[in-house]
């Protein structure tokens, strides 16, 4: 989606100035669709962080869903709450690293 929405205006320019096609790749097409990268990384991260917790619950013997499971059997409120802000928490960790990394990598999103 990233590389189809790079704008073809561009793409001819660059043919007109000269650009060969690992130019054209390297200087019009990946910075272009580098927002859109970034953008379908975050999600990914997301799915699979959810991914992760759920396979804990069902199947784990250790981490953060298997200590939710086990603190539920004995009625451990406190420590299931607990285990769901850190779960949460993780989670928006790994979306701040992302965004970070977003604004790093890819400082000219959004300048049209």
């Amino acid at each position: 989606a990233g590389v189809s929405g790079v704008n073809i205006t561009k793409v001819h320019a660059a043919y007109s100035l000269g650009a060969s096609k690992w130019q054209l790749l390297r200087h019009v097409i990946l910075p272009n669709s580098l927002p859109e990268i970034f953008t379908g990384a975050r999600v990914a991260m997301g799915v699979c962080w959810g991914t992760v917790v759920a396979a804990e619950l069902v199947a784990a013997q250790k981490g953060a869903g298997m200590m939710i499971i086990a603190a539920s059997k004995f009625q451990l409120t406190d420590i299931v709450l607990m285990g769901i802000i850190l779960i949460g928490i993780i989670g928006y960790a790994i979306d701040v690293i992302m965004r970070l990394a977003e604004q790093k990598l890819v400082p000219w999103k959004g300048q049209g």
